[in-house]
């Protein structure tokens, strides 16, 4: 039976310390230093990537645009969500190479980042079908293809440009179609802070969070140790205190789990912010921001030391029609909605809520991917 939460993600096509006060990123009084954000447009006709460049208020400006070389794509019954995922543009950890993916033609292009410019470098074939999620570390990269059976494929960085890694292609045993159906694609790919696992989220297709061993040839272990999640529709994850942080879609949940060396994941602690399919997350500080696309809002949290998460503010704010993917830097949050095609922009303050401070208009509607320096 399809929980309410979930029943209103396919309704619109999108799918606290205890104690003393945390300490959060920054103030609402700081004054930023500046930077960039990168937004992947996921036009069908052709992807491209805006580039934004970051005042001190946090308020982004146009410096540019860049074709990818490849396709976007829609995910099968999206409105807001086309490509039903969490990272699907990604920037590597000493901001030199950006990654985006084209699930439209199933490439995926390398970007060397010089300041608010781009340089294409490479754009190669991604390994499967439907790529729609990215995960970097260091100089090792994974692909999630959600189409068919689901595939996650390796690959060296070199400088800037990729090069599949041989013998790295995994298949998550899945079945959906290509592309796939929106619910039922894979969410998110994404490496442990130590890189010694590679984790994927199957959303509805099983309802597991699949952990994957990472070896020094960069190759994954044979199958993945496969870990039904507390609540279902588990989506977009992130990490903090020392556990796995995930956004579960279907009764709008954020469950933290310990990950042990085998892989397997143990000890959940849940938290529900009452709203309708909550699918993205990201940390900034002591505080989680998740958005639900269904409820057109941001909801925060926070999780104390025994890794219990609790609700922040349930409406922590409101956005543009359809929230999806996010990012986060300097104490400012962006994010985008899918469909009217904006990003919405934020002041994180000191108690871990949010000031807007402006929105970006004339996007496309169904883009998706955003990563920030």
């Amino acid at each position: 039976m399809i929980r309410p939460a979930l029943a209103a993600l396919a309704a619109v096509g999108a799918l606290a310390l205890v104690g003393a006060a945390p300490a959060f990123a920054q103030g609402q009084d700081h004054v930023g230093r500046g930077g960039v954000v990168f937004v992947q447009t996921n036009e069908l006709g052709g992807n491209q990537i805006n580039v934004f460049d970051r005042g001190g208020d946090g308020r982004l400006s146009l410096a540019g645009n860049y074709p990818t070389g490849g396709l976007g794509g829609a995910a099968a019954g999206s409105v807001s969500d086309h490509l039903a995922s969490q990272d699907s543009l990604a920037l590597s950890a000493d901001g030199k190479t950006l990654i985006a993916l084209n699930a439209g033609s199933n490439t995926v292009t390398s970007f060397r980042v010089h300041g608010d410019r781009l340089q294409l470098r490479t754009v190669v074939g991604s390994g499967g079908q439907f790529p729609n999620s990215v995960a970097v570390h260091g100089r090792l990269a994974y692909v999630l293809n959600a189409g068919g059976t689901g595939v996650v494929q390796g690959f060296w960085i070199h400088g800037s440009d990729l090069a599949p890694i041989p013998g790295s292609a995994r298949s998550l045993g899945l079945a959906n179609g290509d592309p796939p159906n929106f619910l039922t694609a894979p969410g998110q790919v994404g490496f442990t802070p130590d890189g010694s696992k590679l984790l994927v989220t199957t959303k509805a297709s099983t309802s597991s969070i699949d952990v994957f061993a990472v070896g020094p040839d960069g190759r994954l272990s044979g199958s993945p140790v496969v870990n039904p999640s507390a609540t279902p529709v588990p989506f977009a994850f992130t990490f903090g205190s020392g556990r796995l942080v995930d956004g579960e879609a279907a009764t709008s949940s954020v469950t933290t789990y310990v990950i042990d060396a085998g892989g397997t994941l143990s000890d959940p602690l849940s938290a529900s912010d009452g709203q309708a399919a909550l699918c993205w997350i990201v940390r900034v500080g002591d505080a989680y921001f998740v958005s639900n696309t269904a409820s057109n809002n941001l909801s925060s949290f926070t999780v104390d030391s025994s890794g219990q998460p609790a609700l922040l503010q349930a409406v922590a704010a409101t956005t543009s029609p359809g929230p999806i993917d996010m990012a986060a830097s300097d104490g400012f949050l962006y994010a985008e909605t899918g469909a009217n095609g904006t990003v919405d922009e934020f002041a994180v303050n000191s108690d871990g809520s949010l000031t807007p401070i402006g929105t970006v208009t004339g996007l496309p509607p169904g883009l998706e991917g955003i990563a920030a320096s």
